[in-house]
Order: C-alpha cells, then sequence, then structure tokens
C-alpha cells in the first residue's frame, strides 16, 4: 500500500468517524481490511485501498470505516461504572425522578454489551425501584455491531467475559451453541443508528450518558465538540461516564470530576440549564 492510499484513508476516517489512524498503523490496517478485500473482490488490501482513492463508491467507504473502528466490549466492562451507578447514580435519581423513566444513552455501544448489563442491573433492583424504569438509548456508528446487539445472539466466550454466572441463566437461554438475552430485556433497550460527529440534538435529554473508550480515538477539538454536545443534552443533575482513560481535563470545562468517583464526570454550574442547541 502506498502512501497516498494510507493518507487518504486516515482523512476518510476522520471525517466519517472521528478515527485518527497512526502512520505506524500499517498491520492494524492489513489485518482489519484483508476480509473486506476479499469479501469485495479485491486481490489485496493495496487494491481495495487504491480503489478507495479513485472512487467514490458508498458502501466501500461504509465497509472500510465499519471494519476501522473498534468494537471491542464485554458485559460489565471494566465494573466500576456500573457498580457506581448502581450504589450511587441510580439512588440519587431515584429521589427526584420518583416515578417514571430514568433517561440513560450508550453512546458508542458496540455489539450491545453494555446497555444489556445496565437493564439486566435495573432488572436486579426492581424491588427496590418498583415505579421506575432505565429508559436506554443505545447508539453506534456501525450497522454490524447494531445488528448482532438488536440479535441479543453471543457466543459462549462472549457471555463468559464479565457475566456473572447467576445473571447468564436468568437472563440468557441457549440456542444451538450461542446464547440469547431475553425478549424482555430486549426490547427495553432502542438501538440507533449514530455517528458522534453528527449533530447530537435527536438524542433528547438524557440523564445518565455512557461514553467510554471512544474519546481516545479523537483528536483535541474533535473530543471537545462532542463533550460539549453531550453537556446541551445532559439533565443539570446527571452525569457522564467516561473510560479509564479518558478524562475532561484540559479539553473543556463544561464537565467537572465528580469527587472520588473515578470516570464520572458532572456539568459545570456554567453548563446548567443550558439549551439543547447545534455546538458548532
Amino acid at each position: 500500500m502506498t502512501p497516498e492510499d494510507i493518507e487518504h484513508l486516515a482523512a476518510l476516517l476522520k471525517s466519517r468517524s472521528g478515527l485518527i489512524l497512526g502512520a505506524d498503523k500499517t498491520y492494524l490496517i492489513e489485518s482489519r481490511l484483508a476480509p473486506v478485500a476479499r469479501r469485495e473482490g479485491f486481490a489485496n488490501v493495496s487494491a481495495l485501498l487504491t480503489a478507495l482513492r479513485t472512487k467514490r463508491d458508498e458502501k466501500l467507504m461504509a465497509a472500510v470505516t465499519d471494519a476501522m473502528t473498534t468494537n471491542e466490549t464485554f458485559f460489565f466492562r471494566d465494573k466500576l461504572p456500573f457498580d457506581q451507578f448502581k450504589s450511587d447514580i441510580l439512588p440519587a435519581l431515584a429521589k427526584t425522578r420518583l416515578s417514571g423513566d430514568i433517561k440513560v444513552w450508550c453512546a458508542a455501544c458496540s455489539t450491545g454489551q453494555e446497555p444489556y448489563s445496565l437493564a439486566m442491573l435495573m432488572d436486579e433492583s426492581r424491588m427496590q425501584y418498583p415505579r421506575l424504569n432505565l429508559d436506554i438509548l443505545a447508539t453506534d456508528i456501525s450497522e454490524r455491531c447494531l445488528e448482532k446487539a438488536q440479535a441479543g445472539l453471543y457466543t459462549q466466550f462472549e457471555v463468559q467475559r464479565g457475566l456473572p454466572i447467576t445473571m447468564m441463566v436468568k437472563h440468557f437461554e441457549k440456542v444451538d451453541e450461542m446464547w440469547r438475552i431475553s425478549p424482555k430485556l430486549r426490547s427495553s433497550i432502542r438501538f440507533k443508528k449514530m455517528n458522534l460527529l453528527d449533530d447530537l440534538r435527536t438524542v433528547g435529554r438524557q440523564d445518565v450518558i455512557y461514553c467510554r473508550n471512544v474519546l481516545i480515538y479523537f483528536d483535541l477539538e474533535t473530543k471537545k465538540r462532542v463533550l460539549e454536545q453531550m453537556a446541551t443534552l445532559l439533565a443539570d443533575d446527571g452525569c457522564l461516564f467516561l473510560g479509564a482513560a479518558e478524562t475532561v481535563l484540559g479539553i473543556t470545562d463544561v464537565f467537572k470530576p465528580m469527587p472520588g468517583m473515578r470516570g464520572l464526570y458532572i456539568k459545570n454550574a456554567a453548563a446548567q440549564t443550558a439549551p439543547v442547541r447545534k455546538i458548532a
């Protein structure tokens, strides 16, 4: 593959998904795009990249973007954000949402393990909060990931990663060599294709936003734009969960860390009561 091919690919990924592709990622390009090249009938990855650069093929651009985005996830990933939600965030919100919905947005939900983990947590807390419901919106840029998430069908390896055996027995059924999550939990989540680079106002007001392990792939300007859009969507007493390697510090002052709660952020006073608007 030529430097021109790699430069064009990097520009394409940044414009379509925000992903920053380093110059030393040749191995990643080969491993991620080899299956796409075979599926689309190209002799190799170099031929695919040449076609990508010389022809404006929307289907091919979408397939390449999908393949290059990172979709690593598993049930109750990192554990702490779910423990914090159950022990601190849910009880706090329950005091002000005496009945009705607590709106949760899982941005970049990948294949669905994060929103399903939250749905299982809420089911476990049903006796404690009988009048509350989690209204979970789960979005991702990848149609392939969303199809898997909506199907709720996982391999033995996937259900063993982070999922307590009691929850697997309660919420999953065996389907041949796979495990399918219950219809009740599948129907409790709204899955939608969404690019975080787009205008996010369609998401609407949210009480909790999970945007974990996504911003690390963006440049500083894109991180700032996404965070400031999210701040306009978040309720004044809401919170934002980021990944363990992510922070708002040095990027924007619309959020501040919640004291004593690693990876958890709340709105700064100046950002509160802000209208839901587009960030230019």
